[in-house]
């Protein structure tokens, strides 16, 4: 039996170093909720909606993926975290590379995003001691204002949508 060949996930011809705004879509190992819930309650959540609408309840593990993503600007002071949500079995990212960069390591994660993504897996699965995270992830390289401000938006309707969404384990 041969495994299926994966089919490129990256926009062909795009440099991940350069600037600009890039949404990014990272899924849990065998999309296991592990890293949060949705709740009505505010208490410990992060999301944004309607006073009374679902929050999204961070776990232990879903916490320390949120440190992770807020140390990003240590180790990357050329990228910016505009806009996060860590749904149960997945996160979503909106980052800004403000200079070009290179991660230093061999083409093709020599891109800043790829290295980032790589980065924050690699962190995040030390401290919590598992493997939280399926092999690829998604990214969308955002080119206008309006594709930003639809993206922006998407985040935080998100844990208001988890019983829709796509990666909801009954979907």
């Amino acid at each position: 039996m041969t495994n299926p060949t994966r089919k490129p996930t990256r926009l062909k011809n795009h440099d991940y170093s350069a600037p600009g705004a890039y949404f990014i879509t990272v899924c849990t190992h065998a999309r296991r909720c592990i890293l949060s819930d949705t709740a009505p309650s505010p208490v410990d959540s992060v999301g944004a909606g309607v006073l009374d609408g679902p929050r999204v309840v961070l776990s232990d593990i879903g916490r320390i993926v949120e440190e992770t993503i807020l140390s990003i600007d240590q180790q990357y002071p050329n990228i910016s975290m505009d806009k996060y949500v860590i749904m149960p079995n997945h996160l979503h990212l909106l980052i800004q590379l403000h200079a070009p960069g290179s991660s230093g390591t061999p083409t093709p994660t020599n891109e800043t995003i790829p290295a980032l993504i790589s980065t924050l897996k690699r962190l995040t699965n030390r401290k919590t001691g598992e493997k939280l995270w399926q092999r690829s992830y998604y990214d969308h390289v955002i080119r206008n204002e309006t594709d930003y401000r639809e993206i922006w938006q998407y985040i935080g309707a998100n844990p208001a949508r988890w019983a829709e969404d796509r990666f909801h384990p009954q979907a």
